[in-house]
């Protein structure tokens, strides 16, 4: 589970900023909104409001930068991506860090690096103890080698190991070590390097990040009977006229003519990339066009599968394409798989996710997921204009957070925790009129008279 982010010097972002998911201790209703880990509890919501141009879109953006540089390293177009607030900030160091939970111990990794250089200056990798301490496992500076704690108690073959892959990427500035550790290394199971792979696999496998027509997702669409009895069910409760979704199978070269040759290019780059260095080479992906939606499955070197679907409205003789929905109904397509998703110990961030709907089909489908998830370990956090689910029925006050651009025009974000409300307090009136900050403040205008 997520637990805490740290940012510094990036987009809006002049920072030191942080957001958590630590839950306060002075709110004690919903407590099926918390997940307990040795002691600590962890919300599994968070609400993110601000006005337009405020920034959320950026914390949206530093999960993205984070995901991809452990996948990929760092983008080319992040030379421009440092807070251009300061001509200092240009060839000052950016700072990354998140802290999560994986197989009930905690961890924060993090790197810096100067962005308009594309050049990654530090890594770091800690275990977090129950005690408030710390145990470094692995740092690298600069150029250097990176080099593992000697607190670690590691056979001598892991050493060696370690040794080798460590001289190989003494002087790469674009990529992290992390990335490099499982670029097609494997490990002896009882290998107490193991938590290179465990760490590599949560950002890859557990984290999410949705955005606004995002062509292509790490979604997993599930196609089997009982799936597919639960998405009918579930796209008849949002009331869109829909009343039968059913898949049809497409030939890979109706996929390319459905697509554009950069993007169809893009795709089939990520399935590779997904199925490299995957002890089991099977995957499912989701295609997500602005008026299109595929799946593709992949196991082994087989050729992959594509399917499409059909929706049947009630009193209409021929079935609708997906092309054929409103954008509101489109849209629940690229959330319902948040739905469906099985999987434990997963961070959905989503851009965003009232884009296109009423605000009642909002509120339905929070309440959907919650009522989905309540025994699971899934953390849901989104961006929001919508002030209407803005409710203490809905949501805890310090699930609630709001993002804004101070005077030197930085974003900053703050909690609704640290006001302290009512409990009958109606809190989107209250937001509306201005009381937490975090909303447009519009300069007077005159039209001048004509002459």
């Amino acid at each position: 589970m997520l637990v805490k982010i740290t940012l510094e010097n990036f987009k809006s972002f002049d920072g030191p900023v942080e957001f958590t998911m630590v839950s306060s201790s002075k709110i004690q209703g919903k407590k099926d909104h918390k997940v307990k880990i040795k002691g600590v509890q962890f919300l599994k919501y968070g609400v993110i409001y601000g006005a337009n141009a405020s920034g959320k879109s950026n914390l949206v953006d530093f999960f993205s930068l984070f995901k991809n540089c452990v996948q990929d390293g760092l983008p080319v177009e992040s030379v421009e991506w440092f807070c251009k607030n300061k001509e200092s900030n240009k060839q000052r160091e950016s700072n990354f860090e998140i802290q999560f939970t994986v197989d009930n111990k905690f961890y924060a990794y993090g790197f810096s690096a100067i962005l308009s250089e594309r050049k990654i200056t530090s890594e770091w990798l800690y275990e977090l103890l129950r005690d408030g301490s710390a145990k470094c496992l692995f740092e690298r500076e600069a150029k250097q080698r990176p080099v593992l704690s000697e607190t670690l108690n590691i056979s001598d073959s892991d050493k060696q190991r370690f040794e080798i892959y460590a001289e190989d990427f003494e002087d790469n500035e674009t990529t992290l070590f992390l990335t490099e550790m499982n670029r097609n290394k494997k490990y002896p199971v009882r290998s107490k390097l193991n938590f290179f792979q465990k760490v590599y696999s949560w950002f890859r496998d557990n984290l999410y990040i949705i955005k606004p027509d995002t062509p292509l997702m790490d979604l997993e669409y599930y196609y089997d009977d009982e799936s597919l009895d639960l998405i009918n069910r579930i796209i008849h409760s949002f009331d869109t006229g829909i009343i039968e979704v059913s898949v049809d199978t497409i030939t890979l070269e109706e996929l390319q003519k459905s697509l554009s040759k950069p993007v169809f290019e893009d795709m089939m780059e990520h399935i590779r990339a997904k199925i490299q260095g995957r002890t089991v080479a099977k995957m499912r992906i989701t295609m997500r066009s602005n008026t299109s939606f595929f799946n593709i499955s992949v196991e082994g070197n087989n050729e992959p599968v594509v399917t499409t679907i059909r929706l049947h409205h009630s009193k209409s003789f021929y079935d609708f394409r997906f092309e054929d929905e409103s954008d509101g109904t489109r849209r629940l397509f690229d959330l319902i798989d948040m739905l469906l998703n099985r999987r434990d110990d997963v961070v959905y961030i989503v851009d965003e996710l009232d884009r296109s709907l009423h605000p009642k089909l909002t509120e339905h489908y929070l309440k959907k997921f919650m009522d989905l998830h309540r025994d699971k370990q899934k953390q849901l956090i989104f961006t929001t204009h919508e002030a209407s689910i803005m409710d203490q029925a809905l949501f805890r006050r310090d699930e609630i957070w709001f993002v804004e651009r101070n005077g030197d025009n930085a974003s900053t974000i703050y909690s609704l925790d640290r006001f302290k409300e009512r409990y009958d307090k109606r809190l989107s009136k209250a937001y509306l009129e201005g009381r937490y900050g975090a909303i447009p403040v519009f300069s007077s205008f005159d039209f001048g008279k004509e002459e």
